[in-house]
């Protein structure tokens, strides 16, 4: 069974609460009706600006309450807000609204996750050979610093445990081990110390067991890449699917104190119920 079919059975089993404040666009309406149709989740509608919501967000993110209730009339905060509250467990947008205001919605009223300070995303990325890899960060962070890519290799740990049942993490370089240098190479040297995971590593080290054992770093059995740039990140997944015949699930987001999906604005509702569903299965972890 595939990380998806996984979560197809976990979200079938949690009946998550969900909140989806894009409701209004019609593929966000028919995944809506999917999800409740086939029994994926339960999906609430947005709630009015409300003094509950206003506390839920002031405890959040302390300010004027004149501003609180401005700042709840907009769907994205509200929705969010939800989520602090307790009144939904996922939130699912961005197929109006772009990812920096989905971010910036899910900072404010729900916050990071314990240990992470640094919003990021990632791809799952499933080969016809059956291998499942997550990428990190294909979509949020251009240049990340040491610090932020700590952040995306624990995030991105957390996100390959839920989903996939283990997480070996391999933070990516064009050197591995003390072989090369530069900049770029330090960064994830740091980052590595700072977490704990395989790094500066080379891709084929990381997934392959003799080439791991010849350049003497890791087991070779990493499933979850991170990549030192966006450059790096994007270029990958996009090959992956059209030189490797990926399927490249995302991006979606990671880092947050409660799960927090940003589809693609191009996403059709097969992609905005599968973003749903693993936003759910995140979440059972």
């Amino acid at each position: 069974m595939t990380a998806l079919d996984t979560a197809f059975a976990t979200a079938r089993a949690r009946q998550a609460t969900v909140v989806l404040p894009e409701r209004d666009d019609p593929r966000i309406a028919e995944a809506a009706r999917r999800l409740e149709a086939e029994g994926l989740a339960r999906v609430v509608p947005l709630a009015d600006p409300s003094g509950h919501l206003l506390e839920a967000l002031m405890a959040q993110r302390p300010m004027k309450e004149t501003l609180a209730m401005r700042m709840l009339s907009k769907p994205l905060i509200r929705a969010a807000a939800m989520i602090a509250a307790g009144d939904a467990e996922v939130m699912v947008a961005g197929a109006v609204a772009s990812t920096r205001r989905v971010i910036e919605a899910a900072a404010i009223a729900v916050g990071m996750g314990e240990g992470v300070t640094t919003p990021s995303s990632f791809f799952l990325m499933t080969y016809p050979d059956g291998r499942e890899v997550i990428f990190a960060d294909c979509a949020v962070n251009v240049d990340p610093t040491v610090a932020e890519l700590a952040d995306i290799a624990r995030a991105s740990e957390r996100s390959a445990r839920a989903l996939l049942g283990r997480a070996e993490v391999a933070i990516l370089s064009f050197s591995t081990g003390t072989s090369g240098a530069g900049d770029s190479v330090e960064k994830v040297r740091q980052a590595a110390q700072m977490t704990g995971f395989t790094g500066p590593i080379q891709g084929d080290a990381a997934l392959n067991p003799q080439v791991a054992a010849q350049k003497g770093l890791g087991r070779g059995d990493a499933n979850v890449l991170i990549f030192p740039d966006l450059d790096a990140g994007n270029i990958a997944y996009k090959l992956g699917q059209e030189l490797g015949g990926a399927q490249a699930l995302g991006p979606i987001l990671q880092g947050f104190a409660r799960p927090i999906c940003d589809l693609s604005r191009g996403a059709t509702v097969e992609d905005i119920v599968a973003a749903t569903v693993v936003s759910i299965a995140l979440g059972a972890e």
